[in-house]
Formats: C-alpha cells, sequence, structure tokens
C-alpha cells in the first residue's frame, strides 16, 4: 500500500479519485464543500481501503465535537494498527483556526509526524472551513502536510450524466432535458438529487420517466419557484407569475423569507446585467456569488437580458418598501406580496 511522502497541496476531486485508485494515499486530508454527497462517498471510499471490517473496532477512530481532544487525537495517530497494516482517524467538525494556541502549537508538530501508517480525515459540513492564515506557522504546517479537498457544486453537464446513471441502476431511463429540469427545481446537489430519484423511481410504474413523474413527487426549492416567477414577469405572464406566488404560500413559505428570496434573485440579475454589459461570463458572477451552480449563473446572466436597469432598480426599491411594510404594518403579508407582484409587473411593462 502506497504513501504520498512529497509535500501534498490543494487537490482536485479527479485527482483523489485517481490516487485512491492508485492506493496513493496522504497522511492528511481536509475535506469540505457544499457537495456533501461527493464527501461522504469519498470519506468512505478512503475508510473502505484502509479499515478491515474485522478490526474496524481496533483501526478506526472518530472524534467530534462532543469527544474531541488533543490528547485523544495524539493517542490515536500513535496507535499501532491492531492485525492490520492501517489506522484511519476521521476528525469531524473541529475548527483548526479556533483551538487554544498551546493546541494549534502541538498539532503544528502532530501534522508534520502522522506515521505512515496512519491517515487522519478532518470533514466539515456545517462548520465552515475558513483558514486563518494570519497564523502563519500553523497555516504552513497544513499547507505543507494536508491534502485539501473542497467538493463543491458540480456543473450540469456532469450532473445530468449522474442523474441519467443513476435512474439507470434504478432500472428507469430519462433524456437529459429532464436530467436538467430536475436538476433545476433541485438546486443541484447530489445528496438532495439522490433522494428525488429514490422517489420518482418507486413513483413510477414505466420504464421511461416523464415530467410528470418529477412533479409529482418532487417539491422544488425556493430559489428555483422565485426564478420561475421572475421568468413569467420578463415574459408579461402575470397571471401566471401570480398562481406561482399564490403556490409558495401554500407550500407554507413564510413572507418574510419569500421577500428575501425574491430580493436576493432580483440583486443577483443586475450584478449579472452589469457583468454581461461589461463582457464578463457566467464565471465572473459564480466568484461573486459562491456556491451558486453554474447552470444558475447562466440563467441569471440569460434572464438578465429581458429586464431594464431602470426596471432592476425600481424592484430592489419595491422589495425594499415591502420589507418596511412586512415589518411594521398590520396589513395582510399575503397581500402585500401579491401588490409586490402588481407593482413589479406594471414596471416590467413599462421597461
Amino acid at each position: 500500500m502506497a504513501k504520498d511522502t512529497q509535500k501534498n497541496t490543494t487537490t482536485s476531486i479527479q485527482e483523489l479519485k485517481a490516487a485512491i485508485k492508485m492506493q496513493n494515499f496522504a497522511r492528511l486530508y481536509i475535506f469540505y464543500g457544499e457537495e456533501t454527497f461527493l464527501l461522504n462517498h469519498y470519506l468512505g471510499q478512503l475508510k473502505k481501503h484502509l479499515v478491515d471490517e474485522l478490526t474496524e473496532s481496533f483501526n478506526f477512530h472518530k472524534l467530534t465535537k462532543e469527544n474531541f481532544e488533543l490528547r485523544a487525537l495524539a493517542d490515536a495517530v500513535e496507535s499501532l494498527p491492531m492485525m492490520a497494516e492501517h489506522t484511519f482517524i476521521w476528525v469531524d467538525e473541529i475548527d483548526l483556526f479556533k483551538l487554544p494556541e498551546d493546541d494549534r502549537t502541538k498539532l503544528t508538530e502532530l501534522f508534520a509526524d502522522i506515521p505512515d501508517y496512519c491517515t487522519v480525515v478532518f470533514t466539515y459540513e456545517t462548520t465552515p472551513w475558513s483558514p486563518d492564515k494570519r497564523q502563519k506557522k500553523f497555516w504552513a504546517a497544513i499547507e505543507d502536510n494536508a491534502t485539501i479537498v473542497e467538493f463543491a457544486k458540480q456543473d450540469q453537464r456532469e450532473l445530468i450524466n449522474w442523474v441519467g446513471r443513476h435512474f439507470l441502476h434504478n432500472g428507469k431511463r430519462i433524456t437529459p432535458e429532464l436530467c436538467a429540469y430536475l436538476i433545476e427545481i433541485t438546486g443541484g446537489t447530489m445528496t438532495t438529487l439522490a433522494g428525488e430519484i429514490s422517489k420518482i423511481c418507486a413513483f413510477s410504474g414505466a420504464d421511461h420517466i416523464v415530467k410528470s413523474d418529477i412533479d409529482a413527487v418532487t417539491e422544488p426549492v425556493l430559489d428555483a419557484v422565485v426564478f420561475r416567477m421572475t421568468d413569467q414577469l420578463g415574459m408579461g405572464e402575470f397571471g401566471l407569475a401570480l398562481d406561482t406566488l399564490q403556490k409558495l404560500l401554500k407550500m407554507q413559505q413564510e413572507p418574510i423569507g419569500l421577500l428575501g428570496a425574491i430580493g436576493s434573485h432580483f440583486r443577483r440579475m443586475a450584478t449579472a446585467k452589469v457583468l454581461q454589459d461589461n463582457g464578463k461570463s457566467s464565471f465572473d458572477l459564480m466568484k461573486l456569488y459562491p456556491g451558486t451552480p453554474d447552470f444558475v449563473a447562466k440563467k441569471l446572466m440569460g434572464a438578465s437580458r429581458k429586464f431594464s436597469y431602470k426596471f432592476l432598480e425600481k424592484s430592489a426599491n419595491l422589495v425594499l418598501e415591502t420589507d418596511r411594510k412586512l415589518k411594521t404594518s398590520a396589513d395582510d403579508p399575503q397581500r402585500l406580496l401579491e401588490m409586490l407582484l402588481m407593482e413589479l409587473a406594471a414596471e416590467a411593462r413599462n421597461g
């Protein structure tokens, strides 16, 4: 079983996959990112290759916020494998940069001296991975010794292929267009998609998935429905936009949360229009709004063409005014949102 003895650097998912296939494991990993499905998949792959089920109770150690202590981590690192070649340590949701200075000093030494038989993985799903590079010695120890992998949301092309394969695995066929539709209405994370694919396959009695199968069991995420509503406004379809709003309210969306989503959408749309008019691309929009999937960024760039700067400025003011009324007046929240939509429709018609 090979071990990488050179300095590890930030690596891609593809490089991690290749390293696991070659059994060329690092001693220290840091896994983080929005795509928790992939994060947990590759965590599982490492464990599968490094720990035998028969000796797992001796050679696998998990530390969390509830039981993490530096001494416990050091002891696990120093523990020789029992009836196996390797030990595997999973440290979950520990913000390294907020540990006491004395602990960070000891970790600096520990990271540089992890034995060849040991692999340590730090994972971040709910706790942000936010390196404090002002802690120069500690950050240098991480840079010199850790393989850092970001599990970002996958782009639409990769997701379409992945969704299609998962339907096939369940004995179902689906067109790339419907894969894209499912990705759009669910927000595009693999964790969500995996659950929705299972539901759709269980619901459909046919070999081929159709749109009505998806719509019957899949509840669109808020951003996707807000996008649909603004698209309808842009095409002058006020009646459909109002119907979409009423469906959102029937889904028991909180009016203040719904208004926030509408405001956020128009802000991103305005940014997209400025970028587009200055020769920038959807990639530049993704840099300004980290976590925005590529297919959402491309749609925003396209949708921004339908609206003028005047309309986007007016929409921001109308959202702010509605927010003030929601928080200070006794008026019915649903009526206030419907009035906002009417005003937005009128502004869209006026250009």
